[in-house]
């Protein structure tokens, strides 16, 4: 058979259109940032999606320093990953529980999963049996978002079943806010008195509701344990107000080439824009196959000059207007500021209409990237 071809790898400088930094020592302190705004409450990380874009194995390694001990991640395999990353040390839930046939697998690596369902906990349950020992679970309610866990009737269910939970220990009963990035929403009390009533008919275990925002929803919202997401990784869990974190994500693409063009000149795709007088236009190397949404025409950084977008993002380039800049100051090679100093994570979402955490998860594979205080 013909070998599977291998993925490049632009682990170096040269050959990536643009590059990536990640800033670990910033990561690590908004973690402290949120540790301290918990008080007594502990503090886990969610590193789901590849640590949301970021690098999950880096980043919970930053994180595991800072004596974070509680790691949640969506699906079995970025459990095992960052298993095979951490040691046995931590715990690592599975937010998504367990897929049919993973329930082995994810024993044999001390994952902790959240139940969602009736059949997921009969299918841990079993599995206890079969390899007669005990295993941690996490039983997650629905408390009003009607996304993940059990509903209030499948509770009483369980509340009325003294082998329920046999062979299982129950570590940890959570739930997830709906409208915590809105502090005034109705939803987030009625929700928080959803998630007291219904936890109080289950095993006694830890407690977990607040996600980033829901951390700034104060103390009534806390309960035992946190699980900040974004916010770790430098977007703003308060939307409206001035960011409590520090940024973390650093995006800067390489110049192409620059050139000339006369007044009425089509530029792009679709000639979507047209020059104005003459103009001298940049192109860079970075794209919407890297992340960068192709409605997300805002504008990029050099040196603290504004360069706007001229047309249409393409696949791998995207045309800038640096007529705001001398003669000759911007030259092939020279990197453009995407994401940084001038315009954040939060700034790029509001160009392409979206939130942070579609930017983060969503930039690509080709670009170099820098750790910082690794």
């Amino acid at each position: 058979m013909p070998e599977r071809p291998t993925a490049v790898v632009f682990n170096d400088p040269a050959l990536a259109g643009a590059i990536l930094t990640i800033d670990l020592d910033a990561v690590r302190e908004n973690y402290r940032r949120l540790k301290t705004r918990l008080g007594s409450a502990q503090c886990a990380a969610v590193v789901k999606a590849n640590g949301y874009g970021l690098g999950a194995v880096e980043i919970a390694k930053a994180l595991r320093g800072e004596g974070c001990q509680d790691f949640f991640v969506a699906h079995v395999g970025e459990g095992l990953s960052l298993r095979s990353a951490l040691g046995s040390g931590p715990a690592i839930y599975v937010l998504n529980g367990l897929p049919p046939g993973s329930e082995d697998e994810a024993a044999n690596a001390s994952l902790v999963p959240v139940l969602n369902s009736l059949e997921q906990l009969a299918a841990w349950r079993a599995t206890a049996h079969r390899l007669s020992r005990k295993l941690p679970a996490a039983l997650q309610v629905d408390s009003g978002m009607s996304r993940l866990g059990m509903a209030p009737s499948e509770v009483d269910q369980l509340a009325g079943d003294a082998n329920a939970f046999h062979g299982l220990d129950i570590v940890l009963v959570m739930s997830h806010l709906a409208c915590a990035d809105e502090p005034e929403h109705s939803a987030n009390e009625l929700q928080r008195q959803s998630f007291e009533a219904l936890r109080s008919k289950l095993p006694a275990a830890r407690a977990s509701f607040a996600n980033s925002s829901g951390i700034f929803l104060g103390k009534p919202f806390h309960f035992d344990l946190a699980r900040p997401g974004v916010a770790l990784y430098g977007a703003n869990p308060t939307p409206g107000k001035e960011n409590p974190m520090l940024p973390v994500v650093r995006l800067e693409a390489k110049v192409i080439q620059t050139r000339e063009i006369g007044d009425g000149v089509g530029i792009g795709y679709g000639h979507a824009a047209r020059a104005r007088l003459d103009m001298r236009l940049a192109t860079v190397s970075l794209g919407y196959a890297d992340g960068w949404h192709r409605n997300a025409a805002g504008a990029a950084w050099f040196k603290g000059v504004r360069l706007p977008f001229a047309g249409r993002v393409s696949m791998d380039s995207i045309i800038l207007d640096i007529s705001a800049l001398g003669q000759g100051v911007l030259k092939a090679g020279d990197l453009v500021e995407f994401i940084g100093p001038d315009q954040d994570v939060d700034d790029v979402a509001g160009f392409a209409g979206t939130i942070a955490y579609e930017i983060l998860t969503g930039l690509g594979d080709r670009f170099e990237r820098k750790y910082l205080g690794a």
